[in-house]
């Protein structure tokens, strides 16, 4: 399904400035030689990140574009992150979010006290996990450990058991993209990472006195066996009220987890973190979702990603006219729209605040966002890169 929106962004692109493919190769290239060697690259990479809140509790949006498809240099990748006290946990990592963990001032805590905690990932689509790669490579010298002799924590889906059913329906099914291996999980594809960047950990354990990333980091695959086999169709089963599925408690802080709507992706991953001064729900990609409902009822702020129909209609009207309207629906069943978010998501929630994030188009104009305010009574937050909103009253150091 991406494949065809790329071809129809393709196909509606204006022929001047440089071409989509050219951006995504510079991207590619840069991602490949390094990660952080991406700032160079990037517009107002040394721009001073905006004021931070006091509050020991924070919620930061370290990206806030949604999907593989660059469209604006003003947002980076999607990923955010919640920060109680000197400790951090991180969201997703899209397109540049090792270099917006630096921007955001997140690492410069007082007497380099500051530190990642803990990485979650919501599911394994490219744009979700595309700075996975440079971090795991380059944690030895760009993140500081957690606590001494303590790795970093990993969390995301395990292998897929089944591979997603195949759309359009009538289309022959493909082949395996990896034979003989996983439908990759994050701990597989941690050992895949492990595999690709042999030549350079050799070098760098034994001449550099590197520590070895296995060494740095603790990948959990979240166990969904007693609530879901995941099936082709990717469709999640609605859960009982009140589940939460245990994935960390840090201190005083708890993450917890539900299943949510993102088919055929599956499965996918909204999480909730639960400190002394109050919760944030990250949604992940989804649509409208009972479990992700259930999760953030009462949450202080529930970030959660967003999707124009009016670009969907604009993309799916590129496409050939036998799968337009197949295409379009396709799309609208695994993402919530502008109306749907407020509405019939933080509403029910009864979230008081509602961040929208993972924007698509990432280069919408922000008035459009702000319709989501239409059915829901608390305070509405149009996401920017770099944002940072205080949760409770408790004052940090």
């Amino acid at each position: 399904m991406c494949e065809l929106l790329n071809q129809a962004v393709a196909a509606s692109a204006p022929a001047a400035g440089p071409s989509r493919r050219g951006v995504l190769g510079g991207i590619g290239t840069a991602l490949l030689g390094g990660g952080l060697a991406m700032a160079a690259g990037m517009p107002s990479a040394e721009a001073a990140p905006p004021p931070k809140p006091r509050n020991r509790t924070r919620l930061v949006l370290l990206g806030t574009g949604g999907g593989p498809i660059v469209l604006s240099g003003d947002r980076m990748g999607i990923s955010t992150a919640v920060v109680y006290g000197d400790d951090i946990y991180v969201v997703d990592l899209g397109h540049g979010a090792a270099v917006q963990l630096y921007r955001s001032g997140l690492l410069d805590g007082p007497a380099g006290r500051a530190r990642v905690r803990g990485i979650f990932f919501t599911h394994m689509h490219s744009d979700h996990t595309v700075e996975w790669p440079a971090l795991y490579a380059t944690a030895h010298v760009n993140l500081r450990q957690g606590r001494p002799g303590e790795p970093f924590r990993v969390f995301g889906p395990g292998d897929r058991p089944v591979p997603p059913r195949t759309f359009p329906p009538e289309r022959p099914a493909p082949g395996p993209v990896n034979p003989g291996g996983p439908i990759s999980g994050i701990s597989a594809m941690t050992g895949y990472l492990r595999q690709a960047y042999a030549a350079d950990f050799e070098d760098r354990i034994r001449d550099a006195n590197m520590t070895d990333p296995n060494k740095l980091f603790e990948t959990h695959d979240i166990d969904i066996s007693p609530y879901w086999t995941v099936d082709a169709a990717g469709i999640p089963p609605r859960l009982p009220a009140g589940t939460r599925i245990p994935v960390w408690r840090d201190g005083d802080v708890t993450v917890t987890a539900t299943l949510v709507d993102h088919r055929p992706t599956a499965p996918a991953f909204a999480f909730r973190f639960d400190t002394p001064d109050g919760s944030v729900v990250v949604s992940g990609d989804t649509a409208p979702s009972e479990n992700l409902i259930d999760l953030a009822q009462g949450a202080d702020y529930l970030v959660h990603e967003v999707i124009d129909p009016k670009y969907v209609d604009e993309l799916a009207a590129t496409l050939p006219p036998e799968i337009r309207e197949p295409a379009r629906q396709h799309l609208l069943a695994s993402h919530t729209t502008i109306e749907q978010v407020g509405r019939d998501v933080a509403q029910k929630a009864r979230a008081r605040n509602l961040v929208l994030t993972h924007l698509v188009p990432m280069n919408n104009p922000v008035n459009r966002w702000r319709a989501a305010q239409r059915g829901y009574s608390g305070k509405l937050i149009v996401g920017q890169d770099l944002m940072q909103l205080g949760v409770g009253t408790h004052p940090g150091r």
